[in-house]
């Protein structure tokens, strides 16, 4: 990762002349120096600066230092002259929370095989997952390994096939099989998805394992203090947490050791599956192990607000449609410390987010003419708990569903780890949203590339991916590989970033961040919603597609634990 240093005379000069050539392609005859003037990467810099502030504490959802940031955003949207557009016409929508944390002390895991009990250990062994409907909960039953868990008709693929898991435990893996297409891959992969599947085969309980490639991407010792610090829902209108299942009285983390432990006596080995895992193929079978979870759960309510507001579209047949932008708010607050400091201060993650969005907000506020549909920006809370603000939004929000068009999520200012030729656009290939992605990479010079990580099952945590799940179509754009540096090797700079310092304190100010860069990948988000909001027709899924037959029409599905 390269550090930015000062652009000099001549490269302010070719700043000028990008600048010019592009305010000449703009559709409409809008002036490109109209954006450039408002969207800077200084301020860029200024907002993220401030949000991930030490003072605010990690800006965790229910916290003071939430609450600060939001009313910083509120007064950015208030000064810019945009229209408050939350709940009852104000700059809010609360979002009702119930937050869950297991009690150690009171819980345990037990393996039971021929007659004898081995206790493992908490923290080292397993992780529990908390309980959001009982304080008290316990399952004893035998375990049955069901590959990744996942039925995929569209891929003619089943792990539970031939194999009655009625009353049992599911052990499963991580993920989904690499075969399946990138999008449909991570949808696959949600961990709601898969308790859903448990539910419907008659599981009672869950138990998750992880390839060895996915350990060396996610360490016990950084799942551990995000899994213990809890779980969040939303609550419905009867105070009930959403996407909880009832029928699961059990589900925990295995480290690798406990795993092999779990396959002790089997008829395969942890290794003989997790091969066949990586080739793609189903597979089930019983475990000659029976697993008692005794589960204590500490439970507290809490409230967390989107920041709503909006821009009014200028073309009346058409101002009652809208573009939703979004950027999450929240972050992770206070985490284990790193060379003294404890604050998780999440300045790509997502400062960044929200600072880009604020300048888009503010490039739409100094159009001459306002676009012609309506335009709203959702700064939304709980994404780091399983996407709840969005999904409270996306589920129930404060114009008719039915007339949001389209959703522009932002879950890190792209370019800021360095200049790029590239960038990933993630899920307009299943709509036409795809042109408009296009045409505004083409404007601003970028190449387009398809995800190079799919292992990271980007389409289904960030935000976006709440709105697909009702239906509407949805673009994130995030950071390409290819740098305009040659020397730069850009996917090794992003995969060290998500080694040593996603999720943890090093996501801060001091790290390398190339805010011109960013100030460009802002402006790819702003036209790429301008666009939507220009164009006659609304957006529509492509025919045939997956997630547009899935939830293009019909029951909406909402958004679980990430």
């Amino acid at each position: 990762m390269m550090k930015r240093r000062m652009l000099g005379v001549v490269s302010l000069l070719m700043l000028v002349l990008v600048v010019a050539t592009q305010a000449a392609d703009l559709p409409d005859g809008v002036v490109m120096q109209q954006v450039m003037q408002s969207i800077r990467g200084s301020a860029i810099r200024a907002h993220m600066r401030f949000l991930s502030d030490s003072l605010l504490e990690g800006r965790a959802p229910g916290t003071r230092g939430y609450d600060i940031a939001a009313r910083y955003v509120q007064a950015e949207l208030e000064a810019i002259g945009l229209k408050a557009a939350g709940a009852n016409d104000g700059w809010y929508q609360n979002v009702p929370l119930r937050k869950s944390v297991v009690d150690a002390a009171q819980s345990s895991f037990t393996l039971i095989s021929s007659g004898k009990e081995e206790r493992l250990t908490d923290g080292k062994d397993y992780l529990l997952t908390p309980d959001m409907l009982r304080q008290q909960s316990s399952v004893e039953a035998p375990v049955v390994f069901v590959g990744f868990g996942v039925t995929a008709p569209n891929q003619k693929y089943d792990d539970y096939s031939g194999i009655d898991v009625k009353g049992k435990i599911v052990a499963l893996i991580y993920g989904a099989p690499a075969k399946f297409p990138s999008t449909e891959r991570a949808y696959y992969s949600d961990g709601l998805v898969k308790q859903r599947n448990a539910v419907a085969h008659g599981a009672i309980g869950m138990l998750d394992l992880m390839l060895p490639e996915d350990w060396k991407r996610y360490s016990w010792d950084w799942l551990r203090p995000q899994v213990e610090s809890g779980d969040m829902r939303w609550l419905d209108g009867a105070g009930k947490p959403h996407d909880a299942f009832v029928e699961l009285k059990g589900k925990a983390l295995l480290n690798d050791s406990a795993g092999k432990k779990l396959f002790a006596g089997a008829e395969r080995t942890l290794e003989q599956v997790s091969e066949t895992a990586r080739k793609g193929e189903p597979q089930a079978f019983p475990l000659p192990v029976t697993v008692r979870l005794q589960v204590a759960s500490r439970q507290s309510k809490l409230q967390s607000a989107n920041v709503v507001a909006k821009i009014e579209g200028s073309d009346p047949a058409l101002r009652n449609e809208y573009v939703v932008y979004t950027a999450h708010l929240d972050h992770l607050g206070i985490c284990p410390p790193v060379a003294g400091d404890n604050v998780c201060h999440g300045a790509i993650d997502n400062a960044s987010g929200t600072a880009t969005l604020l300048e888009i907000a503010r490039a739409y506020s100094n159009l001459a003419t306002p676009p012609r549909r309506s335009v709203i920006f959702v700064f939304v809370t709980g994404e780091e708990m399983g996407l709840l603000g969005s999904d409270f939004y996306a589920t129930s929000p404060t114009v008719p569903r039915e007339a949001i068009v389209a959703n522009v999520n932002i879950d890190g200012a792209p370019g800021l780890y360095f200049a790029m030729k590239d960038v990933v656009p993630m899920g307009p290939e299943h709509s036409n949203l795809a042109k408009n992605v296009e045409e505004a990479a083409q404007k601003l010079g970028y190449e387009l590339s398809p995800d190079p990580m799919p292992e990271e099952v980007s389409f289904i945590r960030s935000d976006q991916y709440s709105f697909v799940l009702q239906g509407i179509p949805a673009v994130y754009i995030t950071d390409g590989v290819k740098a305009l540096d040659p020397k730069i090797d850009g996917l090794n700079v992003i995969k060290q970033w998500l080694t040593t310092r996603y999720h943890t304190p090093g996501d801060n100010m001091a790290q390398p961040l190339d805010f011109e860069s960013a100030a460009k990948g802002t402006r790819l988000n702003f036209l790429i919603g301008y666009l939507i909001a220009q164009q006659d027709k609304r957006p529509e899924w492509n025919s045939g597609d997956f997630f547009g037959v899935t939830f293009g029409k019909g029951p909406k599905l909402t958004v679980g634990s990430r």
